[in-house]
């Protein structure tokens, strides 16, 4: 998929809205994909993304959480730790499929199907130009940021 243009779809998202991919043309786009909302993890990668939103903004770059969790759930966890970004709820699995992002995973010794962290940027023209999998949430946005620079 990389360097392929990436499918139009569409999503919930926080603040009653609804995220469609064909609307940030002429933006790069970070879409990083996460397990569970306000688990350790997830809430740090969250964070991190946060404090470097201002940078990315700069660089005319959105940033997206995506998670297979409720709506609800995402605004909790948003206004908890007041992230400036949007999170959307892919409960129905679409980005998630499209993006190859589910894996099974040892869980307390049982086998679950869950999200794999994996970061995805696609740059002003709908081109897929970078991407994560599996990786460790400290220091991740840092590195994210830094590829940015580059397109």
């Amino acid at each position: 998929m990389l360097n392929q243009p990436v499918p139009d779809f569409e999503l919930p998202a926080t603040g009653n809205r609804t995220f469609q991919l064909h609307r940030y043309r002429g933006k790069k786009i970070v879409l990083y994909f996460y397990p569970k909302d306000a688990t350790p993890g997830c809430t740090l990668e969250g964070q991190q993304f946060s404090t470097l939103y201002e940078q990315f903004q700069a660089l005319g770059t959105e940033v997206f959480g995506i998670s297979r969790d409720s709506l609800k759930s995402h605004q909790n966890f948003k206004a908890k730790y007041a992230f400036p970004f949007d999170l959307l709820s892919d409960a129905d699995e679409t980005a998630c499929t499209l993006f190859g992002v589910l894996k099974m995973k040892n869980m307390y010794g049982k086998q679950v199907r869950g999200i794999e962290r994996s970061t995805f940027v696609i740059d002003d023209q709908g081109v897929l130009r970078g991407a994560w999998r599996g990786v460790k949430a400290d220091g991740h946005a840092q590195a994210v940021l830094e590829f940015v620079r580059t397109l």
